[in-house]
């Protein structure tokens, strides 16, 4: 006798009978068999309260709005923002941008390196490809996205150059399918490389092969995104109409003596909010096999309560430095075009019966429902007797959206959905500094807090 499964048929109709039986699921059916969900959950009450008005704001902001295009350099562009806004005064600048395809080249080129050492390190182990550390190594090899003590590690090397003097290709603004050549590459190597560790290949045949591997990664590079220059010299007119000239300089040198007295890469610290029972406050903690470049600095996280990210983002702010910051930017928005994050932003009750934020922070970190996806920079905060209510943040997304590309978040979406600000260690407590001292807890591979930025 054969039988059907699946849910059974008086079980269907109960539920297609109680959706008939309220008129509004009628309504709301008719409205969105035409119309993109989040368009009809559009609270346009709570968007029009979002005005730029802020009572802290950085004496300068940077111009012009930079624009990412279809690409997850994020992090990259979040910190060239950043970095811009303490030294265009230096530089007598209404605009300045920097280059942030020059980056986006080393970092490739590194984080390949590493990438390769990690699989000939995981094969050491006894790590193969049906195992979920390499099965997640193996996913995104050639990941556009990053985390903040990767671009330590990048500045420190590399420097930084103008964009006018290294501006973006087409595959820095639309970086699938350069991403994809070097996916299906990393992966052949994976293979390769574990191969000849099973083998008992020699360590200088591995190294050798390696060389190789690299060499052609360092091609594609320089094929999709030009080849980073030496030196440069920058020419431009000042904010007085006056001409200006700096170089024949490296990039290293131009970061080392222009960019660093103001805006130092090593002073910045990673403060994480992680509310996990798992993981405490006041520790310091890491990622395994989440970095960019083979012996360089790890990425290290500080625990703390949502509160002190707030509080020590409220002091740089104070002292006109603006803040890096990470988030889950697809949550609870209504950025295109309007330039709001907000929990009221999108009214799910009203239009399926419902609230979207069935989890609280934890629960949504330990099932999978979000993790940092987005880096952006904080420039101003309005604050009442209570605290902050609102901030300012300036994104990578062009200046269509928001106000010219510059968006609102509420009090109440940091809370949810902010999950780190890079802050310079002279705006930390001695005892926050401390922790920096510990030994870090070592997270898996795959734990959400390694997320990378990448929207």
């Amino acid at each position: 006798m054969s039988t059907i499964g699946g849910i059974p048929e008086n079980v269907l109709q109960d539920m297609e009978n109680a959706f008939s039986s309220d008129p509004k699921n009628k309504l709301a059916q008719n409205v969105c068999f035409m119309t993109n969900p989040r368009q009809v959950m559009k609270s346009q009450s709570d968007l029009r309260d979002k005005v730029h008005i802020f009572n802290c704001k950085v004496p300068t902001e940077g111009k012009p709005m930079t624009n990412q295009k279809a690409s997850g350099r994020c992090w990259i562009f979040a910190c060239m923002n950043a970095m811009r806004c303490s030294v265009m005064q230096l530089f007598k600048c209404d605009e300045l941008e920097f280059s942030q395809n020059y980056l986006y080249f080393w970092d490739k080129l590194e984080r390949c390196n590493y990438n390769l050492d990690s699989y000939i390190d995981c094969a050491r182990r006894g790590e193969t490809y049906e195992g979920r550390l390499v099965s997640h190594l193996l996913v995104s090899p050639s990941e556009d996205g990053g985390q903040w003590d990767m671009l330590v590690n990048l500045i420190e090397k590399y420097g930084v150059i103008p964009k006018a003097c290294f501006k973006d290709s087409e595959s820095a603004q639309q970086s699938r399918s350069m991403c994809g050549i070097i996916n299906n590459k990393m992966r052949e190597f994976c293979k390769k490389l574990h191969t000849m560790v099973f083998e008992k290949a020699s360590d200088e045949e591995i190294q050798k092969e390696k060389s190789l591997m690299l060499q052609q990664i360092y091609s594609i590079l320089s094929i999709c995104l030009g080849t980073p220059p030496k030196t440069f010299t920058w020419e431009y007119y000042d904010k007085d109409k006056k001409y200006q000239k700096i170089g024949p300089i490296s990039p290293v040198e131009f970061y080392q003596s222009k960019i660093k007295p103001l805006y130092n890469m090593k002073d910045k610290v990673c403060i994480v909010n992680d509310p996990r029972a798992k993981n405490p406050y006041n520790k310091l903690y890491t990622v395994e096999y989440l970095n960019n470049m083979t012996g360089g600095q790890p990425v290290l996280y500080i625990n703390q309560p949502v509160s002190v990210l707030k509080q020590l983002t409220v002091k740089s702010l104070k002292e006109g430095e603006v803040v890096w910051f990470g988030c889950d930017v697809g949550k609870y928005n209504s950025i295109k075009p309007d330039g709001v994050l907000d929990l009221k932003a999108l009214d799910y009750k009203l239009v399926f019966g419902f609230s979207g934020l069935g989890l609280d922070k934890e629960g949504r970190l330990n099932y999978g429902e979000s993790l940092m996806t987005h880096a952006m920079v904080i420039t101003a905060v309005h604050s009442e007797n209570d605290g902050p209510t609102k901030w300012r943040i300036e994104n990578s997304w062009g200046d269509t959206d928001g106000e010219k590309g510059y968006l609102v978040m509420s009090d109440e979406w940091f809370s949810e959905f902010v999950y780190e600000v890079v802050i310079d260690k002279k705006y930390l407590t001695d005892e926050i500094l401390a922790v920096m001292k510990q030994s870090p807890v070592v997270l898996p591979a795959w734990d959400p807090m390694g997320a990378l930025a990448k929207l």
